[in-house]
């Protein structure tokens, strides 16, 4: 099992926008996650004063093929859409990689 921890920026004036979509997924976009090897997905948000709220996003991935199961979820016509609605609300922060949208980060400690 992998443990991943991103972090993009959201828009301020679509922070509630983003919010409202995320109280209710799309029934399809949870079930693509899930046969993608995704588990324990959770996404918080911050608001800082200095610039864009921040979204942390935090998944386990149970899988054998990160890349694979990637790339059968962005090939998905209904996980495109929700990306459609999705990424117009976010804000990709400065020092991503290349090719990166949510920024991945190293974690730093865990405990079970």
């Amino acid at each position: 099992m992998q443990r991943h921890g991103q972090v993009v920026g959201v828009k301020l004036d679509k922070l509630d926008k983003y919010k409202e979509y995320h109280a209710a997924v799309w029934p399809e976009i949870l079930a693509k996650i899930e046969s993608c090897n995704i588990r324990n997905y959770s996404i918080y948000f911050k608001e800082v004063a200095s610039g864009v709220p921040l979204l942390f996003a935090y998944f386990e991935y149970i899988g054998d093929d990160f890349d694979g199961d990637m790339a059968k979820m962005a090939a998905d016509p209904k996980t495109q859409e929700w990306w459609d609605i999705m990424m117009p609300m976010q804000q990709p922060i400065e020092n991503r990689a290349e090719g990166e949208w949510w920024a991945e980060m190293e974690e730093a400690f865990h405990m079970d």
